[in-house]
This record gives structure tokens, sequence and C-alpha cells, in this order.
């Protein structure tokens, strides 16, 4: 399962969707995968409609991963 998508079931859960996220924060090992990730990204949030996002480059992320997002979401 991608980032992305468990972002939306941990969302799902707790009773929010991608809709309610505000705020993502992407970190990548290595910033040469921007394109590719922002490539699934788009399939997820429209850009007009996108959260705001931060992304930066890490020297590790848990479990070797090449990608962690981690999103603020709001629900009324």
């Amino acid at each position: 399962m991608g980032a992305i998508a468990n972002l939306k079931a941990i969302l799902e859960a707790a009773g929010a969707t991608l809709n309610d996220v505000v705020k993502t924060s992407v970190f990548l090992k290595d910033m040469n995968d921007f394109g590719a990730m922002n490539g699934v990204y788009a399939r997820y949030f429209a850009e007009d409609t996108a959260p705001a996002r931060a992304c930066v480059e890490v020297a590790r992320l848990p479990k070797d991963a090449l990608v962690e997002i981690e999103c603020i979401a709001v629900v009324s």
C-alpha cells in the first residue's frame, strides 16, 4: 500500500477524507523521485484544491522507505 493510500485509510478510520486535508509534508529519500511522487500525488489531490505542501529530502526513512507523507486534516 502506498503512502497516500495509507493516509486515506487512516483518515477514513477517523471519519475524515482526503478532502479534509489542509497540509501535507512529504519526505523523500531522493529528491530525484519528486516527479514520480508528484504524479501519484496529483491522482489524489486536484491541483486547484490541493492542500498546502512541503517536500524535503531526508537521509533515511523508517523501514528504508522511499517516501513518507504526513498530513493535517480539519474535520468539522
